[in-house]
């Protein structure tokens, strides 16, 4: 890397202040500390509570969302090959079908290569487009601020794609990338100063734009001429009893099940969890306040049941492994920026979105994924919540001391 590292330092006074490329050093400062530890140390006396900083959390949880990518090529390939499988169909259409036979790994669905290679050929496409058009806006705003490019984004930029159906066009997921940063984060100041979370406001403007490409039957599985409704949906539709014949709860646990692409498997998202919680970065309080609310949300409504809506009688072991529950409450729920800070906020905060993502599921059969705009409700009242804490706290000083 030293000859990398030489031609940096050879750019540097032309990006730097004065230089005839100064308008692009947020480019040249973000390209550079991707590769290396910046050389800046503070001088004079210093407090440092931790060695962590933006980019070693956004990394942090980037490794997390490892276990739940792996899952989203497997699942979605296995998505594709099962029903080419079903249907006798001899191959994919269009591109991806001339890779398939090119690379010769077919469309076995027992086969796990041919299972994440077919995955890996709608996943990828998705998270470029995502990462360059995302990318190309805080390059923009970096460079009218004069401002260096934080690494925000990279979360983000991963976050998204998972959220989305295999069908979803790029042009669309374009779209939703630059309302999810511009309007979600960049008009607010950046990274640190958004009271949304980007990925979830880029999907909810994309669900309620373009709902014919973000729900119904027939995106969820990318072979053209095949409708399979996702089980949240099924049950809404038809009952617990069509969602039991149709999936097993394991197959639900491992995320063998239609939905968005990176949201189906509990166990990809609880090893991630593991780790965030590990490394300080998740906060546990706020993952087990929203399963404590989904809980006992979810076991009343099933207890009281009703005789016309059939959501009421999913009880709440299938509401736990179904649609982006687990995954909003591992990587969503968390987001330190979003999120509530004060250590009670964050248990008042975490049974809110809880109790919500239930109550919006089972009370609005129509929109059986409650999950994501409880999340960004959730993050509405988060600043809300915080203040009555902290007005708690002095009142409760003040009345202590006299």
């Amino acid at each position: 890397m030293k000859f990398l590292r030489e031609f940096f330092d050879r750019l540097h006074p032309y990006c730097s202040k004065g230089g005839k490329y100064e308008i692009l050093y947020p480019l040249y400062d973000a390209i550079d500390t991707f590769f290396f530890s910046p050389g800046i140390v503070t001088k004079g006396t210093t407090h440092v509570r931790d060695g962590m900083d933006l980019k070693r959390m956004m990394i942090t949880v980037g490794i997390a969302l490892g276990p739940c990518v792996a899952a989203a090529l497997y699942n979605t390939g296995y998505q594709v090959n099962s029903t080419l499988a079903e249907m006798g169909t001899a191959a994919a259409p269009g591109w991806r079908g001339w890779v398939i036979q090119l690379l010769g790994v077919g469309y076995n669905p027992a086969s796990t290569a041919a299972n994440v290679i077919h995955g890996i050929l709608y996943f990828v496409p998705v998270f470029f487009v995502c990462n360059m058009v995302g990318g190309a806006w805080e390059i923009l705003f970096a460079t009218i601020r004069k401002e260096e490019i934080s690494e925000g984004f990279l979360v983000t930029g991963l976050l998204f794609p998972l959220t989305l159906p295999p069908t979803i066009p790029l042009w669309q997921v374009a779209i939703g990338t630059s309302f999810g940063v511009v309007i979600g984060k960049e008009v607010f100041g950046g990274t640190g100063k958004n009271f949304l979370n980007p990925a979830l406001t880029a999907r909810a403007f994309i669900f309620f734009a373009y709902p014919a490409q973000m729900s119904g039957n027939a995106i969820w599985t990318a072979v053209d001429g095949f409708t399979g409704a996702t089980p949240l949906g099924l049950v809404a539709a038809e009952g617990m009893e069509a969602l039991t014949v149709n999936v097993s709860w394991n197959a639900a646990f491992l995320g063998q099940i239609q939905g968005s692409m990176g949201e189906t498997s509990t166990l990809a998202c609880l090893v991630g969890a593991t780790f965030l919680i590990y490394t300080g970065v998740g906060s546990w309080r706020i993952m087990l306040a929203v399963l404590i609310g989904a809980f006992a949300t979810s076991a009343l409504l099933y207890f009281v049941g009703s005789e016309t809506n059939p959501m009421f009688q999913m009880n709440p072991a299938w509401h736990l492994v179904l649609g982006g529950f687990a995954f909003g409450l591992v990587f969503m729920a968390t987001d330190p920026v979003s999120a509530a800070m004060t250590e009670s906020g964050k248990w008042i905060y975490g049974f809110l979105i809880g109790f919500l993502a239930i109550l919006i599921r089972v009370i609005n059969p129509a929109y059986p994924e409650g999950m994501m705009l409880s999340i960004l409700l959730g993050n509405v009242f988060a600043p809300f919540i915080d203040a009555l804490v902290i007005r708690a706290h002095i009142k409760r000083r003040r009345l202590r001391d006299g």
